[in-house]
């Protein structure tokens, strides 16, 4: 039985994993680690190479090919079907075997990215969902995103959860200053948030404050996501925004939020309690963040 989803992104190409839960290990679509190695999006591109590929490893009696499992991923048309997917090793062995020069930097991406602070912090936000950390009365508070900050950066960062005491900027913006930060939290903390904009409103000066040292993006936007389903009953599809858009919009957003405003407004859902939506949805923060 499978339960949990994920994405992860080599160079804006998508390598989607599912969650084997009688195997306990994430196994990662065939197909999708050749396009991103190949630097292909043609489907049907790379279900033939593969076709080719596995004959081949099948002739020379590789163990890959009786490693490969099949497993229910989502295809091109939209519909569940069965496909191909290997397991972490699958994934090296899989690698080694592509006649590429890229296939190295592949696999260099693949063997850093989930030891990584940033794999280690997302896969502790998979488990936000059941964490249940956050009592109602708190959602929009400072406290709650201190909350966030520390579950899913604890252990990784020494300064997780606590507020910084530091000025900081990032490409030449600069937050607000450290001496102002407790008086403009609280101030951000006394927004109201009963609708939509009031909510936006909210989370854009959260931003601009940025609270802690680093990971505040990953960290607000699960704030964000709280908020949204308490006050309004519906939350964001992060997979249904840009990376581009949403990081220029959020640059804009520091004199002028409409265009965040209207990202975000065409990405809510009513499916709270779709617990693959918010895999995706970490995902696609952590994504964000990724350094091109």
């Amino acid at each position: 039985m499978t339960t949990k989803v994920s994405i992860r992104f080599y160079k804006d190409s998508k390598v989607r994993a599912v969650w084997d839960d009688e195997q306990n290990k994430w196994f990662f679509s065939v197909l999708d680690i050749i396009g991103a190695i190949n630097e292909q999006e043609d489907y049907q591109k790379n279900r033939n190479y593969w076709k080719y590929l596995k004959a081949k490893l099948k002739k020379e009696q590789s163990e890959l090919v009786s490693a490969t499992t099949q497993l229910k991923l989502l295809a091109p048309d939209g519909k569940r079907r069965m496909a191909d997917a290997v397991d972490h090793e699958g994934v090296i062995q899989l690698a080694k075997s592509v006649p590429n020069n890229k296939a190295m930097s592949f696999l260099d991406w693949f063997t850093y990215s989930d030891n990584s602070i940033d794999g280690q912090s997302r896969k502790k936000a998979y488990t936000f969902w059941e964490s249940n950390i956050i009592a109602e009365d708190e959602i929009g508070t400072v406290k709650a995103l201190q909350k966030i900050h520390a579950y899913i950066f604890g252990g990784l960062y020494d300064f997780a959860g606590q507020i910084r005491t530091k000025t900081i900027w990032k490409d030449g913006t600069i937050f607000c200053r450290a001496e102002y930060l407790p008086r403009e939290l609280d101030r951000i903390e006394r927004m109201p948030q009963s609708t939509f904009d009031e909510i936006v409103s909210k989370y854009v000066e959260m931003n601009v404050a940025h609270p802690f040292m680093e990971g505040n993006g990953r960290s607000t936007r699960i704030w964000l996501d709280l908020i949204f389903k308490h006050a309004l009953k519906q939350c964001i599809d992060w997979s249904q925004i840009d990376k581009k858009q949403y990081l220029h919009a959020m640059r804009l957003s520091t004199t002028n939020d409409s265009a965040i405003r209207r990202l975000l407004n065409s990405a809510l859902t009513d499916q709270i309690s779709d617990r693959e939506l918010f895999m995706k949805g970490i995902d696609y923060s952590y994504y964000y963040e990724q350094v091109e």
